[in-house]
């Protein structure tokens, strides 16, 4: 037998750095084989929203070291629904490199949110997990809630927490409509993308991150350069974690 786990999570931060929440939904059978539902959440004074997009993980895992015994974890299957790429790629890409270099960077820098990144990493070695991206405010239930419950603990807010059975949860945690898997956007929404404004473009060049606020500009320092990148971002935060993503931080 395969218990299927669902999670959902989030951070948000009022400033970056600044007041910051993280948000969880654990969707998971308990020995019994009843579907239970856990909403977990948490504040941070001075924190960042990558800081809070991986607690929000680390969370909604953590509340399983001990839950089942060896025979029902070994049968576990979780899947762990995010809107971070950041945390996607660290966890599945980066973390394997920062550990074989001692968690230093391929610039030779300490890898930012170090102590998280080890955290997450020992809580999910004993763990099969699914990561899925979904694209944060496309109306999917589970992350609006998640949403709402980090904003609130960033604002310093009550809200209050659902603890029990799934039918009696008011929010459709089987809705995915719309969602993506990994991170690659849909050709719907990679359309959209480009057609938006940009914030800025976001360039690596000689190991250095460089940001423009016009496509002209970026073209002019990055065309003809071999081993160059380049992302356009649509906001500040997206600007930030596409220069994390850039350093593999």
């Amino acid at each position: 037998m395969t218990y299927q786990i669902r999670l959902f999570t989030d951070g948000s931060s009022r400033g970056n750095p600044g007041p910051g929440g993280f948000a969880a939904i654990a969707v998971y059978p308990n020995s019994k084989g009843e579907v239970k539902v856990d909403e977990l959440g948490g504040r941070e004074e001075n924190t960042t929203n990558n800081r809070m997009e991986l607690m929000g993980a680390i969370s909604a895992l953590e509340l399983f070291d001990g839950y089942y015994d060896a025979d029902m974890m070994s049968e576990a299957a979780f899947t762990l629904h995010t809107d971070s790429s950041y945390l996607i790629n660290g966890i599945t890409k980066w973390v394997k490199g920062w550990q074989k270099n001692n968690w230093m960077t391929a610039t030779k820098q300490q890898v930012l949110n170090k102590d998280l990144w080890q955290r997450l990493a020992a809580v999910v070695d004993d763990k099969n997990i699914k990561w899925t991206y979904v694209a944060g405010h496309s109306g999917i239930p589970a992350n609006e809630r998640c949403d709402e419950i980090a904003t609130a603990f960033a604002d310093g807010e009550k809200i209050n927490l659902y603890r029990g059975g799934e039918e009696e949860y008011p929010v459709n945690t089987k809705d995915l409509s719309g969602h993506l898997t990994g991170v690659k956007k849909s050709s719907k929404s990679s359309k959209a993308r480009s057609a938006a404004t940009a914030y800025s473009y976001v360039a690596l060049l000689d190991g250095k991150i460089f940001t423009f606020k016009t496509w002209k500009e970026c073209e002019a320092v990055v065309k003809g350069k071999k081993g160059v990148k380049y992302k356009k971002a649509l906001t500040l935060s997206e600007e930030k974690e596409i220069s994390s993503e850039f350093l593999g931080k």
